[in-house]
Parts: structure tokens; sequence; C-alpha cells
């Protein structure tokens, strides 16, 4: 019996319409544009600013654009995974919320925070229930509104940040495509360097933590660098070497989207060049869980059956892998106009 494997078989996207450039950036905070082109290599992300909404909202977006591009009924999803740091609440699942928005009837899901690592990881569990065969339409969703964290006081870590979901959808393949294979890690003595402090059950929320700023983000900037940079590129180099990748039949490298200069050491590593390498980071950011999901939007039109793909993550915990897909469909007859 031939071995089956989880497929992406259509992408979906969304990002808010708002625009915060660094030119408008560098009148909230002391910045300006030529500091985060050169540090980060971010030149506008995207806000949501319409009062009442939340990452659901735009997961369900991305949700229904996915439904939509592969004919397929909400009564036909068995799952949806969401991968996400900023939830609309501590409970129910923001899961439980899109499928409620989004009209899927006949499925379970929950949430699953890794950082910026959620999608990837979200990813993985969610390919295990189609390898096992008792599921045939799963949906991972990757969606953020880090603008909901983000102190736009912090001139180290506002410019970084966007707000936008993408989802996927997962179904089981024979052909010898989809997800290959995945190297994933943990060090949980990473959280000390990225993390918001206040508002779970160690710190909640009360008057001091509110008024000291701790639900916003805080990140040491050199320590979380230094660990990026060495551990997405040494997860992406072994899974290479694992499978005798070469960079000529690498299609691409998805990276997660959080600083140029990390891409870019990521990237020489493997020994590929700009080309092979999806980015998204200058016009949307860091969207957290959202970044990869998005660059398969972004890029699905140049995506055929068996192209090579690595994807490579970083983020709090400290949280990072990597996955190997051979690519299922052809992009250029459904991507986005």
């Amino acid at each position: 019996m031939a071995q089956i494997r989880a497929s992406i078989t259509g992408v979906g996207g969304y990002v808010p319409p708002y625009i915060l450039t660094n030119d408008e950036l560098a009148k909230m905070v002391d910045t300006t544009d030529e500091w985060i082109m050169e540090r980060i290599g971010i030149k506008e992300r995207h806000i949501l600013l319409e009062e009442g909404k939340a990452t659901s909202d735009m997961a369900t977006e991305a949700v229904n654009q996915l439904l939509e591009k592969t004919n397929t009924s909400p009564e036909e999803v068995d799952m949806l995974i969401c991968g996400v740091v900023t939830p609309d609440m501590q409970f129910p699942a923001t899961a439980n919320i899109i499928c409620d928005k989004a009209g899927i009837k006949n499925a379970f899901g929950y949430d699953l925070n890794a950082g910026c690592s959620s999608f990837l990881f979200a990813l993985i569990t969610a390919s295990k229930f189609v390898e096992s065969g008792t599921h045939k339409k799963v949906i991972v969703v990757g969606a953020d509104k880090m603008s909901s964290i983000v102190d736009y006081n912090d001139r180290n870590t506002s410019p970084i940040f966007g707000d936008g979901a993408g989802a996927v959808m997962l179904e089981p393949d024979t052909s010898g495509l989809g997800l290959i294979d995945s190297i994933m890690h943990v060090d949980g003595s990473g959280r000390h360097h990225l993390h918001q402090i206040a508002g779970g059950s160690l710190r909640p929320a009360n008057f001091e933590t509110i008024l000291r700023r701790q639900h916003f983000i805080y990140q040491e900037g050199q320590p979380v660098f230094k660990a990026a940079v060495a551990n997405m590129a040494d997860v992406s180099v072994r899974m290479m070497e694992r499978h005798n990748i070469t960079p000529e039949n690498l299609k691409y490298l998805i990276p997660h989207q959080a600083n140029m200069r990390i891409i870019e050491a990521t990237a020489r590593r493997m020994g590929i060049t700009k080309e092979n390498v999806m980015l998204t980071i200058t016009k949307y950011g860091n969207t957290t869980s959202a970044t990869i999901p998005l660059c398969l939007w972004e890029y699905e039109k140049e995506l055929m059956p068996g192209d090579n793909i690595i994807i490579a993550t970083f983020g709090a915990g400290f949280a990072w892998g990597s996955t190997y897909i051979k690519w299922a469909y052809d992009g250029s007859k459904v991507a986005k106009q």
C-alpha cells in the first residue's frame, strides 16, 4: 500500500487594508526609515484598525478564500488547527471561533502556540492526522493581530510586527508529494529573551502590570538574533543533507520573516541565492504565525508539482524547526491575481 502523505492543496491569505509605513511610524517613536531598513528590512506593515475586529476575523477571511479556491464546502472540513500568539481571548480557542464564523460545523479544532513557529508546528501536527488516514480535509491557519500587543513607544519592537492571516488545506496524497520530513526543536531557557511578561497565570493583569506596560512584547534583540541565525540555518542545512537537496534542485526556502539579516544568513549557509528565497518582510513585516502561509499565498503562482521547498522558522520559547515539502499542484492556475 502506498504511503499516505499530507499535501498542501490550496492557500488563502488576508492582510488588513491599513498600511503603517516607516515614515508614519517615525512620527510615533524615535526611529527613521533608514534605521529600520538597515537593521530589519521592513518598509511597511498592515495593521487591523477596525474596532471590534480580532485575529479570528482575519483568519476567517483567509479560510473563506481557501474554501472557495479549493471548491470545498465548510461541511467537508474534518479539522482546523490555528497557530496563534494573539488569540481573540484566553478561551475559547480561536480555532473554534474561526469554525463558527466560517460555517465549519463537522470539524474539531484547537489552538497551538509556539511563538513565530506556531504555523509550522501546527502544520506538522495536522499532517499526522492526514497521514493516519483518519482525516481527509484539514485546515491549518496561521494568524496574529500583533498590533494588539506591540508597544508603539518602544523603538526596538514597534517597527517589526504587522497583522495578517494565512491558511492552507491539507489532504492525503499517495503519489510521493506532500510533507516529507521535519526537524523540530524547543529550548525553554530562551523564554527569558522573548516573551510577554504579564497576562498569564504567573502575572495576572492588575493595575501594576498595566502601569508597567508589561502586556506588550518584551524582546532582547541580540540573544534572539544570534539564536535565530544559528538554529534556522542549522535545521535547514540538516534537512538538505538528509534528503540530498542541493541549491540547484531547491525551488524555494520559506523562512520566517523576522529580520532580513537573519534570512540572508540562513540562505548563505544553505548556499542559495535571493531568487530562491520567499520574501514578504518588506511589505508585511513580521506577522508572527502568519509569515509562512502569507509567503505561500504571495508565491503560489510560482509553484509547480514536485517543487522542493524547505520551510524554516524560529520563535519565542525558543521554538524552531524546518520542514521539507514536495509541492503538489500548479499554483499558477489558482493563485491570487
